[in-house]
């Protein structure tokens, strides 16, 4: 008897979650018991009570826990479509007073959670970006951007998207040939480079983890451009000079929430006074929030995706000016898909290399982050940056918003004439193409840039 009462909670806090679609569970006993009605319809097995009660008591947790240990297992239907039905329903359910207490409870210990000195982001790095490169070539695109990409059309694959998010970037820093360009968190190189060869610009990457430095050197060595691009392994604390732009992708969700108004004035304090900064991080467009715990403990500990609210006054603090904030909806959603396709494509060729349990934990992972992106409010935001006020145009004409053909994955070569116009040419309305942007007889334009 009360080994059935776990499963008896877990049914009934599904049937308060699921309103859309249904979910059936086979317990140990192999009884059949369905919650909800209709489509779209997952099926899994449970091979534990014990799993029915710590799900139900702790989901957050226990859930992603049960997949990765197997005593949960999907019969029908895959884990991507379990997760994305869950969190459908889920984002039915806000306000629900068990949801606010918990969500409380997370918020009030952000603070410690994310505490995140030089020796601790260090550590975080190496737990997720330091894996074997071979886990990453199994579902990145082949210049290894490990970021939000940009889709401009639905057809799009996840090179040409790829390729569009670097392009999209240069654009809004309005690069000069000769500039002074620092990407905070470089990653495995593919941005510097890409800088680097096609607006002919001076950059400098600096990350925390050391295969990634590695890999990035080595690509920077027989780019045939080493002169003009260099990667360090260093944390953002302490680098120096001053840079004509700055970009940081991806990196900013690892600062920490009590380190945010720090980065702001790093970034201030390395811009030269006509300078442009943009910062490209996932945020949340419902307001502040806590980590997710499975993911703080598995995926990305010390990550946090904030609020606009939580970044803007860190911003003004520290002298800048916001010049451009860009909402990327759903573009996330299609790169976790394209990811999780080709890992699971892929995942046989993980065997020799780790076991079962981590497979099942990274496939969990990005089908649960493809599944927050469509229902839980999480975004990218892409955040221009100035000193002074003037010092990007004053309209979004300077983006070419072109897109490429199918199949095609290098845009073109960034244009280096006066790429910045000077204040007196702000009100022009009609602005060359090739003199804000990058050359759009490259790639035909036509689609609408919709996000």
């Amino acid at each position: 008897m009360g080994e059935r009462w776990n499963l008896w909670l877990l049914l009934g806090l599904l049937r308060q979650i699921i309103r859309v679609g249904s979910l059936t569970i086979i317990d140990p006993a192999g009884e059949y018991h369905t919650v909800g009605r209709g489509e779209p319809s997952v099926t899994v097995r449970i091979s534990r009570w014990r799993t029915a009660q710590r799900i139900a008591l702790n989901p957050d947790m226990a859930f992603g826990e049960a997949f990765m240990d197997g005593t949960l297992r999907v019969e029908k239907g895959d884990v991507a479509g379990l997760l994305d039905l869950c969190l459908k329903n889920i984002a039915l359910q806000k306000g629900h007073w068990i949801q606010r207490i918990r969500q409380q409870v997370r918020h009030a210990l952000r603070r410690i959670a994310q505490h995140n000195p030089v020796a601790v982001a260090r550590a975080n790095v190496a737990h997720h970006y330091d894996l074997s490169d071979r886990l990453y070539e199994l579902f990145l695109d082949a210049d290894k951007q490990y970021s939000c990409a940009y889709f401009r059309s639905p057809d799009d694959s996840l090179e040409v998207a790829q390729a569009q998010k670097k392009r999209h970037i240069a654009e809004k820093l309005l690069l000069r040939a000769g500039q002074t360009v620092l990407d905070i968190g470089s990653g495995w190189g593919g941005l510097a480079l890409y800088l680097a060869e096609h607006a002919r610009v001076d950059v400098t990457g600096i990350t925390l983890s050391t295969r990634q430095h590695e890999y990035a050197a080595k690509r920077a060595a027989e780019s045939g451009i080493p002169a003009r691009v260099r990667f360090h392994l260093q944390d953002y604390r302490h680098a120096t000079n001053t840079y004509d732009r700055i970009v940081s992708v991806g990196m900013f969700e690892h600062v920490g929430v009590g380190h945010y108004r720090e980065y702001f004035r790093k970034i201030a304090s390395l811009l030269t006074d006509e300078g442009v900064a943009l910062v490209h991080t996932i945020g949340a467009a419902d307001g502040p929030g806590a980590a997710h715990p499975w993911i703080e403990r598995y995926i990305f500990p010390g990550g946090y995706t904030p609020a606009l609210s939580e970044i803007v006054p860190m911003i003004e603090q520290a002298g800048l000016c916001i010049t451009d904030i860009e909402v990327l909806r759903l573009h996330y959603a299609e790169t976790l898909k394209a990811w999780r396709q080709r890992f699971v494509a892929n995942r046989h060729k993980l065997e020799p290399i780790y076991d079962d349990r981590f497979c099942r934990m990274w496939e969990f992972y990005l089908a649960g982050c493809e599944a927050a992106f469509r229902h839980s409010g999480l975004v990218v935001f892409q955040i221009q940056l100035a000193k002074r006020i003037d010092a990007v145009p004053i309209t979004r004409d300077y983006l070419t918003h072109s897109s490429c053909p199918s199949g095609a994955s290098d845009l073109g070569e960034i244009s280096v004439h006066s790429m910045t116009p000077q204040p007196t040419e702000f009100l022009s309305s009609s602005p060359d193409p090739a003199a804000v942007g990058l050359d759009p007889t490259q790639c035909p334009s036509g689609y609408p840039g919709h996000h």
